[in-house]
């Protein structure tokens, strides 16, 4: 990359405005190159000596000395040492590979154009430095300095070398009029940019200034310039030519700084985005909303200025004593905070109000980057020891209103040191996630090895001890049930970063059109599920007990129930099917869908048009524990519903606990819920693939998922076969360090015979049993618990999940052996009736009386006995 060399404090300030928007600026005068540091991204190099080193490195300059002169005990990678090639090329390259290379980040040649045309020793020496890394910097770079002026052709001879030429900046010109180099045409050639297209242009990255892509350009020689002219986003459109980005819309962008790629091939612009975003469609990125800090940061600041007037936002950023109680609270939880989860929950609490007073303070999320960058480059830093008053605190005994020790576990609590943790718990110091590199490979273990405290622990799940997730969930059930709308609004700002319109959107819903393939997958899947759970539908019952006495049961929908659906930017309309679909099919009157929006406060269109289809009478836009309790109690345009369906984590179970244990609420709900899992019985007459690929659907899910495998009769080879199929498909997932973790968790069961293996099976009840043995369907007979049943080679779980017809939201943690998985008779629920002829009540009265007699319930005895003698 072109290094510009500042050597004058009389530069044209819009040429130095345009140079230090490059990746580093070269400057002669120690005082600039300090000053320059404190407000450009640029990385800031000074000519120095050793003994101000030191001083100009913990000012964040990186310094270029002259042979022998490398100070010790420094970051080498901000190091850069001169050789002069006034005695020879091959010389000043043997003593730059000797001691540069290997001491510094970079090395500065000092050529002639004969010695830069001459390229072998340069490139000689851009080979090795290439091989050598020098810290989080990369490979060492090589500069060059020209005894002359510089050309477009030297400029590309040394780009094309892989090296980076330093080039005056009196030699440079902001555009191709100016005396001197054109800058956009100079950068292009000393980078070595190479198009890998046909028309030549460049194509260019645009990322927000915490590196999120907004999307993708295009650049040539010609934009380049203009960019930097302008600092602002300027491009080359493949219709339009020169494109000034946002010149008529007015979603500008300024140009904070660029990049070349490894390759010499893209470049990227870093910008701060104005504006609706960058994307055409009114959006800020091409490729969908920003999520952590980038998101946070961004929707706390513009909450700054709209937040309504007594809002709880509004009161953050207008009573300071507040958000210092929040901001001392938050940072003392955090400290409290044990486990993993906790710290991570804490965490996010702490930064949500540190962004809130960065924002009170017109401090962006940048500023706060730029200064971690700062410190991160200093040398000499402060001792580290904590102010007394703190230190003091620390020492004291946890504040009595600290969390408690978290009961969130993923394994049983250890036993005691006299009873070992059997080898087969996942308590087992030895499991841990697999590391890149090595075999993605479950455990495996003989049945006819184990204890009977080894096989009960394979059947042990993670332990899930909800106390304190519904400590933290009570309170957004409590404050939806005092505020209602107001509070699911905050919430879902709080934790979605979503400023909701409307917390409801009532049918007919206006349902946005969808690419053909994806409604047909819709609608074919709908005609599955739908025509399997309407033949589930009971007939009415009608007995004669005894002559005179006919007893009878009917069914009736559940009147209105609340669908709760995962998601917001996740598409998942499957999960809207499996609890509409029987709902429709039941007859309930009312069907309240909730889902989390997306970043626009918008409902995913496929999801909407499942609510079409299956007749929604309302959305919540919502997600988590708040939408949960808006259906429970309902709020001023949520309904309250009669029951509550739905998968979700771990705060969406807890509240529908709270409100199902709540006379208050009087709602129903499902089942409980745990992580996702899968058992799967092979034998030899198995397809390794096939196995591995169901093993994997499920280890996909996430680090908890359980993942179990029973080899029924299998030999080493048959059963190797298998795990080399896990590792080989694992490997090429996308969510690979997910399954690096669950994988390791799991297990493989070796047991003699099919019989044993559907044993174990029930035994351990789970939520999806694969059958791959040669005669599966055999074996159904033999199934006591499951949530679901997959019979056969070509009955791989994902059709269950999407479209065979039966239901995905189904029993796990072993809850299979009392539950059933959603159903029709999920949302009906049965009535019974009797009537009894004069003659019936005669037939039995003797027996009703005599029992109420035992009782001792004289008036259950009289309601019949004072009927018998109005018969006589």
């Amino acid at each position: 990359m072109l290094v510009p060399k500042i050597t004058s404090s009389t530069l044209d300030p819009a040429l130095q405005r345009a140079l230090a928007l490059l990746p580093a600026v070269l400057y002669t005068d120690a005082a600039q190159a300090v000053a320059a540091s404190a407000s450009s991204d640029a990385a800031i190099w000074a000519d120095t000596d050793a003994a101000a080193a030191k001083e100009l490195l913990n000012s964040g300059v990186a310094v270029a000395v002259h042979s022998g002169e490398v100070p010790a005990d420094v970051d080498a990678a901000r190091i850069a040492v001169r050789y002069s090639a006034a005695q020879g090329l091959e010389q000043a390259v043997e003593r730059a590979l000797g001691e540069g290379v290997a001491r510094a980040g970079a090395v500065v040649l000092q050529l002639t154009r004969a010695q830069i045309e001459e390229g072998a020793q340069l490139a000689r020496l851009v080979a090795a430095a290439d091989a050598r890394a020098a810290g989080e910097s990369g490979a060492v770079r090589v500069l060059v300095e020209l005894s002359g002026s510089w050309t477009e052709d030297l400029l590309a001879r040394v780009g094309r070398a892989g090296a980076s030429a330093v080039v005056e900046a009196d030699q440079l010109a902001l555009d191709a009029q100016g005396a001197g180099l054109a800058l956009g045409a100079a950068v292009v050639a000393g980078s070595g940019l190479a198009s890998d297209r046909a028309d030549g242009l460049i194509t260019t990255v645009v990322v927000d200034e915490q590196h999120v892509c907004l999307g993708v350009a295009y650049s040539n020689a010609a934009s380049l310039g203009a960019a930097l002219a302008a600092g602002e986003g300027v491009y080359w459109s493949r219709r339009r030519g020169l494109w000034h980005k946002g010149l008529t819309s007015g979603a500008t962008q300024a140009l904070l700084g660029l990049r070349v790629d490894c390759d010499a091939d893209a470049l990227c612009f870093r910008v701060r985005q104005h504006g609706a975003g960058f994307c055409h469609r009114g959006t800020r990125t091409c490729f969908g909303p920003a999520a952590g800090l980038a998101r946070l940061a961004h929707t706390v600041a513009a909450r700054r200025d709209s937040a309504p007037a007594g809002s709880y936002t509004a009161r953050l950023f207008g009573d300071a004593p507040l958000l210092r109680a929040k901001l001392l609270e938050e940072a003392t939880e955090l400290a409290d905070a044990r486990e993993p989860a906790d710290v991570a929950f804490e965490a996010a609490d702490l930064l949500y109000f540190a962004m809130v007073k960065c924002a009170a303070h017109g401090v962006s999320l940048a500023d706060v980057e730029r200064s971690l960058d700062r410190k991160h480059l200093k040398v000499v830093r402060r001792p580290g020891n904590a102010k007394p008053e703190f230190v003091a605190g620390a020492e004291a005994e946890p504040r009595a209103e600290a969390a408690p020790e978290p009961e969130l576990q993923t394994a049983p609590e250890p036993p005691a040191e006299e009873t070992p943790v059997p080898r087969t718990s996942i308590l087992s110091p030895g499991i841990r996630a697999a590391l890149p590199g090595e075999q993605i490979r479950m455990r495996v273990y003989a049945s006819d090895a184990l204890t009977a405290a080894e096989r009960d622990a394979l059947l042990q799940r993670p332990i899930i001890d909800s106390a304190e997730i519904m400590r933290r969930v009570r309170p957004i059930v409590d404050a939806v049930r005092a505020t209602g709308d107001a509070a699911v609004r905050e919430l879902t700002r709080k934790f979605d970063g979503v400023s909701l319109d409307a917390v409801v959107l009532r049918a007919p819903f206006d349902v946005p059109a969808l690419p053909e393939r994806v409604r047909a997958a819709i609608d074919q899947a709908y005609a599955n599920v739908h025509a399997f759970h309407s033949a589930q539908l009971a007939a009415d019952t009608r007995v004669e007990t005894m002559p005179g006495v006919v007893c009878s049961r009917f069914s009736r929908a559940i009147e209105r129930v609340g669908l709760y659906v995962p998601g917001g930017s996740a598409v998942l309309p499957s999960s809207a099917l499996m609890l509409g679909v029987p709902a429709q099919v039941a007859g309930c009157r009312e069907i309240v869908l909730a889902t989390p929006p997306r970043a626009d406060g918008s409902v995913v269109p496929e999801v909407l048009y499942v609510a079409h289809k299956v007749g929604a009478t309302a959305i919540v836009t919502a997600g988590g524990a708040q939408a949960i309790a808006a259906m429970a109690y309902g709020t001023q345009s949520v309904p309250k519903v009669d029951k509550i369906c739905g998968p979700g984590n771990q705060y969406v179970t807890a509240a529908k606990m709270l409100a199902q244990n709540d006379t208050a609420a009087m709602v129903a709900i499902d089942m409980p819920a745990g992580p996702s899992e899968v058992l799967v019985v092979a034998d030899a007459s198995s397809n390794a693939a096939f196995v591995a690929s169901d093993l994997l659907s499920q280890a996909e899910h996430g680090p908890d998922s359980q993942v179990v495998l029973l080899a029924a009769g299998l030999s080493d080879a048959q059963l190797a076969a298998i795990e080399a199929e896990v590792h080989a498909q694992a490997s090429r997932l996308p969510r690979v360090d997910v399954v690096r973790q669950s994988i390791p968790k799991s297990f493989c069961l070796r047991v003699p015979s099919v019989a044993a293996a559907m044993a174990f099976s029930n035994a351990y009840a789970p939520e999806h049993l694969i059958l791959h043995n040669a005669r599966a369907a055999a074996c159904v007979a033999d199934v006591v618990n499951a949530g679901s049943v997959f019979v056969g080679p070509y009955s791989p779980e994902s059709c269950g999940d999407y479209a065979s017809g039966t239901n995905h939201t189904l029993p796990t943690y072993g809850f299979s052996r009392m539950y059933s998985g959603v159903n029709t008779a999920t949302f009906v629920k049965h009535i019974t009736a009797q009537e009894l002829t004069p003659q019936g009540l005669a037939n039995i009265a003797d027996t009703v009386m005599t029992l109420a007699e035992v009782e001792e319930l004289e008036a259950h005895r009289n309601a019949v006995a004072i009927r018998l003698r109005d018969l006589q």
